[in-house]
């Protein structure tokens, strides 16, 4: 769950945090006056999209396989696979 979260809001708040950290360093206007809010939610969906596309393409079964559905044996849960 965490690392779904992770997945899903870094990406979002990535830009934010590295905003405020260039605006904190460089003291040029005060942290939040002026932030270019537009631009940083744009940055945080495209790098939120960027990391669900990658996600998507990088796990998962081999395409072709046959889904075996979860079962019952001997008493226990057997989680459903793909062969």
């Amino acid at each position: 769950m965490l690392r779904i979260a992770l997945q899903c809001l870094l990406p979002l708040v990535l830009p934010l945090l590295a905003y405020l950290i260039y605006a904190g360093v460089s003291r040029k206007t005060r942290l939040l006056d002026g932030a270019p809010w537009l631009a940083l939610a744009a940055t945080g969906v495209g790098l939120m999209a960027v990391s669900l596309v990658s996600w998507s393409l990088l796990t998962g079964a081999e395409p072709g396989g046959t889904y075996v559905p979860a079962r019952i044996e001997d008493g226990r849960v057997v989680p459903g696979t793909t062969e």
